[in-house]
């Protein structure tokens, strides 16, 4: 079920939501705005001829309270709040329509798993043919909460404790270990 403004606050007032810092202006009906940071990553892409999956990719790390995106530019971002979920409560990431109606999109993946506690990283893809510039405190996405049927075990993958941008991880998959795992194993034959 999802959560109304009013299930959001008391879940923050009997301290088993957080979302730090925060402002009365940031609740809406059904979900809370979440403001853009000041910390980014953009992929070097100048580093290597093509990205994969099974190696770690090359960022240029920055700080800026103002940015321009270009053209089909894409950027790693992160929230100004850091939230904690309970282990009952998952929440979705949505860009806001006012931003999505200037041709950026907003997400994370769409979705922050129970018991998920940090910063979270946003993909940023400017689709226009013109930069956009986004300045730091601005109201950028949404948070979307949900009740789960029962409680779980609470998320403990490679982006826990994130406070700030976060680089792909996926390079630290189960399938790259194993298939690791598996080349090691062969040159031992060799």
């Amino acid at each position: 079920m999802i959560l109304s403004h009013q299930s959001i606050q008391k879940k923050m007032m009997d301290k088993k939501l957080q979302i730090t810092p925060i402002t009365e202006t940031q609740f809406q009906p059904a979900s809370v705005d979440l403001r853009l940071g000041n910390h980014f990553l953009s992929l070097d892409e100048t580093s290597v001829p093509y990205l994969s999956l099974e190696k770690a990719a090359s960022y240029k790390e920055f700080c800026e309270d103002k940015i321009l995106i270009p053209p089909h530019g894409f950027v790693l971002g992160t929230t100004l709040e850091w939230i904690k979920l309970p282990n009952n409560v998952t929440a979705f990431v949505e860009g806001r329509s006012s931003i999505g109606r200037l041709g950026l999109f907003i997400q994370n993946a769409g979705w922050v798993d129970p018991g998920f506690e940090g910063n979270i990283t946003l993909e940023l893809y400017n689709a226009n043919q013109v930069p956009i510039e986004l300045s730091s405190g601005r109201r950028i996405c949404q948070l979307v909460f949900a009740d789960l049927d029962q409680e779980g075990p609470a998320y403990c993958g490679k982006y826990s404790g994130q406070d700030r941008a976060f680089e792909s991880r996926i390079y630290l998959d189960e399938e790259c270990r194993k298939k690791s795992d598996l080349c090691k194993t062969f040159k031992e034959f060799d």
